[in-house]
């Protein structure tokens, strides 16, 4: 079936790619106004509804979860809805919204060293070289074209929390490899969002953060891309793409992640295009596209990169 598949999956992944790409805007508007507990927390209310909708109207009656399941979507909450968002809110209060697509970019590299650091997954050359060369094209970003003003304190605290989302979503997606045998990706993702999101309320009440977003029509427009979009009909299409395409052909367009966000960025938020962002970003999506000649299937992270 892979081979005589319709254009109209191929428009939908790179449809999805624009709004994974959008969500990085979206996220920007929402945290330069909202506190991080509370822009993931609106978020994932937002996402959840949007999600236990899709699943209600896809999947043919709710399973039954076991305990070890239960474990499993509990922790993917803690890890790829709460965790995840509350770095990537954070950080893109203080970084532009193409900066950081290009650092979550490294999703896969943390998600390929991880399973080889922690479960003994093998590592081929080609990977291997892949991560390096992603990591580099990260380098010449981070270092606006001059790597070596790394070391000269240029990497400031929203950098740091945009890693902190990578190394939540590593988490995610190995974690959802493991212990989610016998559940619907869909399925998953719902119950993981909907435990995650009450982690958020903890949060947010704890920190004093409860309460109703800023009544204007950016933010709540914002919220719906991210959460309806960007979660929902996002994650639907994707993997409409992995049953129709396989994972090696679907796992291709999520280089054009980072693309659509540059270009966003720079046309809706006003952000500058530096030489070095260009560089780097195309040394990045070279990287991941090495790193996932081969990929294996794996969750796609609830908050939708």
């Amino acid at each position: 079936m892979t081979g005589h598949a319709p254009a109209a999956v191929y428009a939908k992944l790179v449809a999805v790619a624009a709004i994974w790409g959008g969500t990085f805007i979206a996220a920007r508007v929402v945290a330069t106004v909202m506190s991080a507990p509370a822009a993931s927390l609106w978020r994932y209310l937002v996402a959840s509804v949007a999600l236990l909708a899709f699943a209600v109207v896809q999947q043919r009656g709710w399973p039954r979860l076991d305990a070890r399941q239960w474990l499993g979507v509990s922790l993917l909450g803690a890890t790829g809805v709460m965790a995840y968002n509350l770095f990537f809110m954070a950080g893109m209060e203080k970084i532009p919204a193409s900066r950081g697509s290009l650092i979550v970019a490294l999703n896969p590299v943390a998600t390929m060293l991880g399973g080889a650091l922690f479960f003994g997954e093998a590592l081929t050359r080609m990977r291997v070289l892949g991560a390096v060369v992603a990591l580099a094209g990260v380098v010449v970003v981070l270092g606006r074209g001059h790597p070596l003003d790394l070391f000269a304190g240029h990497v400031g605290a929203g950098e740091a929390l945009i890693f902190g989302a990578v190394l939540s979503w590593s988490a995610y997606t190995l974690i959802g490899k493991r212990v989610l045998a016998g559940l619907s990706p869909l399925v998953a993702t719902t119950c993981a969002a909907w435990l995650g999101t009450a982690m958020l309320v903890v949060i947010a009440a704890l920190s004093g953060d409860l309460a109703l977003p800023p009544a204007t029509i950016p933010v709540w427009v914002a919220l719906t891309f991210l959460g309806v979009l960007g979660t929902g009909v996002a994650f639907v299409w994707f993997y409409d793409g992995l049953r129709l395409l396989g994972a090696a052909r679907t796992a291709v367009f999520v280089n054009l992640v980072p693309v659509f966000a540059i270009v966003f960025g720079v046309l809706l938020l006003g952000e500058s295009l530096e030489a070095s962002m260009v560089l780097g970003g195309l040394i990045v999506v070279t990287g991941v596209w090495m790193i996932n000649r081969n990929p294996q299937p794996v969750p796609v992270p609830v908050a939708a990169s």
